[in-house]
């Protein structure tokens, strides 16, 4: 049965309430499982073990920026064109740091928004959540938890039971 169906989804009323049925659903055991919420919670980040791995992109990219500025004037200034203006060396740092600057925020810039399309797994207009009962609600006033079919201790029964202890205004099956 579990494989017909996508998982199960519990309607909260309030954070809070959100926040302790996913905790509770951590400590039984449950790994598969997201919180949808029309605001972020933090506690929901620690409780899911969400990390971020955009600041390490936006950094790699920043890095290359600075390399491929410096790396842009070098070639131009020492290799294709040198010219020896007002007794500076071709190899004059100091002028190149607009460059790498701009470059730098480019660069970063960039790997922040493709690095956030490819770990949102954007672009993806379908996720089978979309098919809960009444979850448009959760751009408004409501809270949800989703606990997947696919997570090793699910059992529809059983999962469907653990929820409902948890005191939702209401469990439904998402269909995928």
């Amino acid at each position: 049965m579990s494989e017909s169906i996508y998982g199960l989804i519990a309607r909260f009323d309030t954070p809070e309430a959100v926040v302790e049925a996913t905790r509770r659903a951590r400590e039984a055991g449950y790994r598969k499982m997201e919180a949808y919420s029309p605001f972020p919670i933090e506690e929901l980040t620690e409780i899911l073990d969400f990390k971020p791995k955009i600041q390490y992109l936006v950094f790699i990219g920043g890095v290359l920026g600075a390399l491929t500025g410096f790396a842009l004037q070098y070639y131009a200034s020492v290799i294709s064109y040198p010219l020896i203006i007002g007794g500076r060396p071709f190899n004059s740092w100091p002028a190149f740091i607009v460059v790498e600057f701009e470059l730098t925020i480019l660069f970063a810039g960039l790997a922040a928004v493709f690095g956030m399309l490819g770990l949102n797994g954007f672009p993806h207009p379908y996720h089978p959540v979309f098919n809960a009962k009444d979850f448009k609600l959760v751009s408004r006033d409501k809270f949800f938890l989703v606990i997947e079919s696919s997570d090793p201790r699910f059992d529809a029964e059983r999962t469907r039971s653990f929820l409902e202890s948890l005191n939702p205004e209401e469990v439904t099956e998402v269909q995928p």
